[in-house]
């Protein structure tokens, strides 16, 4: 009952559940999960960031703002001391906490966390990858929202370029 593959096998199963909207049946796998993973590995450990982010994107989806917020920035800390502070997941966990954010029209917060995610993916995967075109769109559309649609329209033509030239490739 305590090994770290249950844990993986509990978080996938949560996975599957939470992408179905069954939030109540995700939630104590998600639990679980993250409660093996840290018995286990320790609380520092990259995969406790995992199990903590994707319990906070079920919380997240559900409107628990005030029960995600700290599960995200628990899983960004523990992601910069343990793969440093460029590293692409913790560009992944700056997204997740910035969207957080903007759900609650918290855009100052939000826009420096989206601003450091795009810096980080341009330069660790380069400036035409799809995570670069997924930072693009999310921080256009919290210039959208905070009347700065020139900048918006410029970021959002540059994702779909990015986009558009994935698909040929693919």
């Amino acid at each position: 009952p305590d090994d770290v593959r249950l844990a993986t096998s509990l978080n996938e199963l949560g996975l599957v559940y939470d992408a179905q909207g069954r939030y109540a049946e995700a939630e104590p796998l998600y639990q679980r999960s993250l409660a093996i993973v840290e018995k286990a590995l320790g609380p520092e450990h990259p995969q406790v960031a995992t199990s903590l982010n994707n319990l906070a994107g079920l919380y997240r989806a559900q409107g628990k703002y005030a029960e995600a917020e700290p599960l995200y920035q628990r899983s960004l800390a523990i992601k910069e001391e343990a793969l440093g502070p460029e590293h692409p997941d913790v560009a992944t966990s700056l997204n997740n906490l910035a969207a957080l954010y903007d759900d609650q029209g918290r855009y100052a917060e939000a826009e420096p966390l989206y601003q450091r995610s795009l810096a980080i993916r341009e330069k660790a995967l380069g400036p035409e990858h799809p995570d670069v075109a997924t930072s693009l769109g999310n921080y256009a559309d919290l210039l959208r929202k905070t009347g700065r649609g020139a900048e918006a329209e410029k970021m959002e033509a540059r994702a779909k370029a990015i986009r558009a030239k994935h698909a040929r490739d693919n």
